[in-house]
């Protein structure tokens, strides 16, 4: 896409400098569904990163993926390719571990996990809905269990210094996450590489090629220890980086906003001197560029993240029916066991009815009229949705549980039939 030569200078400066960005993709971002944390309305982020001349996103929420229909509606309408994932929280253990912890800190690790394929979605939706069902604790929890599981179709990064494989690097003596190494300087001892070592196998295990290190930089001493320490372990590994900027917010004037959120979140005062913040004002969606001059010496990093975002598609179908299937007897399609269901209906519930029977069999003009609703039926591709309430209702009857009929549907043969009416 070219600048548009009718569009105002400023406007042409903005779509130029777009286009002549270094290829980057931000895959780890937080909407207002990281509720009182991420202070980015989806639209906006959405907005942002077409202005940036991106043509690729991520929305990574913390726990859940309450705004992934909406961001991905956003997404296809701004021509941009919509990456759906989330930030998982993981238990140290078992997800059906609840005890011990005296926060959501010591009860969960961090974790980016990005679909790459329908199947990969749908396997995010099952660990999430899973992890408020089984594992919540504090936070709602997968474990490794779930995702040795719903692996297929999924790419990891290792996460943020929440992560397990930061916390490993970051680990004090003490085996508590504190500010880094084995003293001043941020030095590691091989206790430490080795354990992140051994994390960062079993994930590599678990997905393949599709495990990345992320590293991050928004400006944090934190952040720049565990970098460089996980550097060394991918280099030591084989292991590929990619570049991410956690963003929680769209513009770097939100930071005061995105604070304030903070604030609810923890009932505390932005006077107050001990409270969790998110230090600085570099948690914003950063142009490309930006990105570059943070990591200068990381641009394999920086641009991996584009290849990620390549090897993304997903296509959720919207405004088509998602009917479950009927599992039919075999060498029978659906709409044929329909028909003979129906059939076989008929001439029980017209045993007695000669005007409607032509010797054994039903009549021409019983076949007219089934024939001509079995025909919209299955145009219209309703045939499993008419054997599974069939289903249901037979099971109903046999088990004496009162069942009735309403809408206009419940007028037609078929029903009657197979007696739903």
């Amino acid at each position: 896409m070219l600048p548009s030569q009718s569009a105002p200078a400023e406007v042409r400066k903005q779509e130029a400098a777009a286009l002549s960005a270094p290829p980057f993709v931000h895959l780890h971002c937080h909407s207002h569904y990281s509720l009182l944390d991420g202070a980015s309305p989806i639209k906006g982020l959405v907005g942002r990163a077409k202005e940036l001349g991106m043509n690729a996103l991520a929305l990574t929420d913390h726990g859940n993926l309450y705004g992934a229909l909406d961001f991905y509606k956003n997404c296809k309408d701004a021509g941009i390719n919509p990456v759906l994932g989330y930030e998982a929280y993981v238990a140290p253990g078992s997800r059906f571990d609840k005890s011990g912890a005296h926060s959501s800190k010591d009860a969960t690790y961090h974790l980016t996990l990005l679909a790459q394929n329908a199947v990969g979605f749908r396997n995010l939706v099952k660990m999430s809905s899973r992890a408020f069902l089984e594992g919540f604790y504090h936070k709602p929890r997968i474990d490794r269990e779930l995702l040795e599981q719903y692996s297929e179709g999924i790419i990891c990064l290792s996460g943020c210094v929440s992560g397990e494989f930061s916390r490993a690097l970051l680990a004090t003596s003490s085996g508590k996450s504190g500010s880094g190494g084995n003293g001043a300087g941020g030095v590691y001892v091989e206790e430490q590489i080795e354990k992140a070592r051994e994390i960062a196998a079993w994930f590599h295990g678990v997905f393949g090629d599709r495990y990345f290190i992320e590293i991050q930089d928004n400006g944090l001493e934190i952040q720049r220890l565990a970098k460089e320490a996980a550097i060394e372990v991918a280099m030591r590994m084989g292991l590929p980086l990619v570049a991410t900027s956690d963003a929680h917010y769209v513009r770097q004037e939100d930071a005061v906003a995105q604070d304030v959120l903070l604030c609810i979140n923890t009932g505390k005062f932005r006077t107050d001197a001990n409270r969790m913040r998110m230090e600085g004002d570099q948690f914003f969606l950063r142009s490309a560029d930006e990105m570059f001059a943070a990591l200068p010496d990381q641009e394999e990093a920086l641009r991996r993240s584009q290849l990620i975002a390549d090897s993304v598609y997903i296509d959720l179908e919207l405004g088509k029916r998602h009917f479950p299937s009927f599992q039919v007897p075999e060498q029978k399609s659906p709409p044929d066991y329909l028909r003979e269901l129906c059939i076989k209906g008929l001439k029980e519930r017209y045993a007695n009815n000669p005007k409607r029977l032509a010797g054994d069999d039903l009549s021409q003009e019983v076949y007219d009229r089934l024939n001509r609703e079995l025909d919209v039926i299955t145009k219209l591709g309703f045939c499993d949705y008419f054997l599974i309430v069939w289903d249901f209702v037979r099971f109903a009857v046999e088990a004496d549980i009162p069942c009735t009929a309403r809408g206009s549907g419940v007028g037609s043969l078929v029903c009657y039939a197979l007696r739903l009416s």
